[in-house]
């Protein structure tokens, strides 16, 4: 019976990409998705990005890649684009193969199968999916006092208050970490802050189960070290 396998932001950490793989153990016809920022932070985005490619596994676009993707557009195009020396040993390291999956990486998965769709952030909760912008997909985090979407942590996660069908499953909140809502999971647990990585393992046609039964499809392994400190 194939398996549906859901992994969190990897954000580089691809020694803790390579041990929950073992831990999951996927089998010829499971599917592999993440929910983006597979690169930039951590120590080897190169490593994950061929991990993502050997495995035929699919994504949806994260903040991370979405800045990557703009200064190598703008350096191709000759434009003046400025990077930091994090970002410029991430261009220089990626091939254009790598480049190339990158690029091709929708902002939205949908499984109607498990009733499931995947995002980076979030959406605007009462907005059908296919009306959310680029920016709230790959940047909410909460709602603002005016009803628009925000990057800030808010007082309430826009989970909170978002009602499906389709359940979604998200990442980008570290600072949230595992996020058990009624119709969403946020699988960001910070591995890159010295979190873990976490993936939600489905059965064939499985559903997403109430939030008091949900932990037992999640496997998640430690980070190694804390590669990054923010702010």
């Amino acid at each position: 019976m194939s398996r549906t396998i859901v992994i969190g932001d990897v954000h580089g950490c691809a020694r803790e990409l390579d041990e929950l793989l073992a831990l999951v153990g996927p089998v010829a016809g499971d599917r592999v998705l993440f929910v983006g920022d597979l690169v930039a932070r951590g120590p080897d985005s190169r490593a994950v990005v061929s991990c993502a490619r050997r495995l035929g596994a699919r994504s949806v676009l994260g903040n991370h890649e979405e800045r990557l993707l703009g200064l190598r557009r703008d350096r191709l195009q000759g434009e003046p684009a400025r990077a930091g020396p994090a970002h410029e040993a991430l261009l220089a390291s990626l091939s254009d193969e790598d480049f190339a999956y990158l690029d091709g990486l929708p902002l939205y998965l949908e499984l109607p199968a498990h009733d499931l769709t995947i995002v980076h952030a979030g959406v605007l909760p009462g907005v059908p999916l296919a009306e959310q912008d680029a920016w709230t997909l790959t940047h909410i985090r909460s709602v603002a006092e005016d009803g628009s979407p925000s990057a800030e942590a808010g007082a309430e996660p826009w989970a909170a208050s978002y009602r499906g069908a389709p359940h979604l499953a998200f990442g980008h909140d570290a600072r949230r970490g595992l996020q058990l809502h009624a119709w969403a999971t946020g699988l960001d647990t910070g591995c890159v802050y010295g979190g873990s990585l976490t993936a939600m393992v489905l059965g064939e046609r499985e559903h997403v189960p109430f939030p008091s039964e949900r932990r037992d499809l999640l496997i998640s392994v430690r980070a190694r070290a804390a590669y990054f400190r923010s702010g």
